[in-house]
């Protein structure tokens, strides 16, 4: 169920610039799952998952098995690690254009 559906053409590319300007592609260094991510900020990552990289996150399947499911919110460790790495490396530029 969709709960929010622009239908201003400035809302739908606000939205368009959101989800998909400035992220870059990034494999875990672990389970080689990809990602696409960016950094507003230090404290701000957007990580957009497909179900291709859930399936090869090793974390994740393992949490997915637990009786209770895996947490919604809860991050995968390694791939917080690898975007430390990818940051640090300058793959990733940290900062917001524009509010994006």
């Amino acid at each position: 169920m969709v709960s929010f559906a622009p239908t201003s053409p400035e809302t739908v590319e606000d939205q368009r610039r959101y989800t998909e300007d400035r992220l870059v592609e990034i494999a875990c260094l672990d389970c080689l799952a990809r990602v696409k991510v960016k950094k507003n900020s230090d404290h701000h990552t957007a990580i957009q998952w497909n179900q291709d990289s859930l399936a090869h996150c090793a974390e994740f399947q393992k949490a997915q098995s637990q009786p209770e499911g895996r947490p919604i919110r809860v991050a995968c460790s390694r791939l917080r690690s690898s975007i430390e790495a990818a940051v640090k490396d300058g793959a990733i530029e940290v900062g917001a254009e524009d509010g994006y």
